[in-house]
């Protein structure tokens, strides 16, 4: 089957959590990476993020993040279609992160909003990982991930407790370092 849509990313940094251990869903979203790539698009720091404080209310944030408005808006129709962030607004943030073998770090800084700071500690091994569309996605997942033992989430520079989930809603571990990867369909 030929690939249509797809999007490569390097450097990428993932945290899916809940702030309650009883949540069945997470309300913190960070997937973000320093380069992503989509057709015809230059190269830019973006992903997305959800972070609900009050799962019981509609998001403080929830959109695709980055300064490329072109990227961002690409995300939610073409890759995402089918999930809750199919329809997501962009969100204007600076991004950064980066990563070594023991440790991950990513800031994302919403304009006008909160920033949200994760931090990953002893990362294991990279391993390659490779998700048929639909398990559970609707996207085809491939790349490399590192998984995290420990986890720290700040907004506004405040620590938020958090819980991993073993496998979250993307197929994999919910703390993860991922050098590289692509999404297709």
């Amino acid at each position: 089957m030929p690939i249509t849509k797809w999007m490569t990313w390097q450097d990428g940094v993932d945290l899916i959590a809940m702030t309650d251990p009883t949540l069945t869903t997470p309300n913190i979203v960070v997937h973000v990476a320093s380069s992503v790539s989509v057709p015809g698009l230059a190269k830019a720091a973006a992903g997305m993020v959800l972070y609900a404080p009050d799962p019981n209310q509609p998001p403080a944030v929830m959109g695709f993040v980055g300064l490329d408005a072109g990227m961002c808006n690409y995300f939610g129709p073409n890759i995402f279609a089918g999930t809750p962030f199919e329809t997501a607004p962009h969100v204007l943030a600076d991004i950064s992160t980066n990563y070594d073998q023991h440790k991950a770090y990513a800031a994302v800084n919403i304009h006008g909003g909160p920033s949200f700071e994760v931090e990953l500690f002893a990362l294991t091994d990279a391993v390659s990982i490779d998700r048929p569309a639909g398990q559970p996605m609707p996207f085809h997942q491939m790349g490399a991930e590192m998984r995290a033992v420990e986890v720290s989430f700040k907004v506004d520079g405040i620590e938020i407790p958090v819980y991993v989930p073993e496998v979250s809603m993307t197929g994999g571990y919910g703390a993860v370092c991922s050098p590289m990867g692509m999404y297709s369909r």
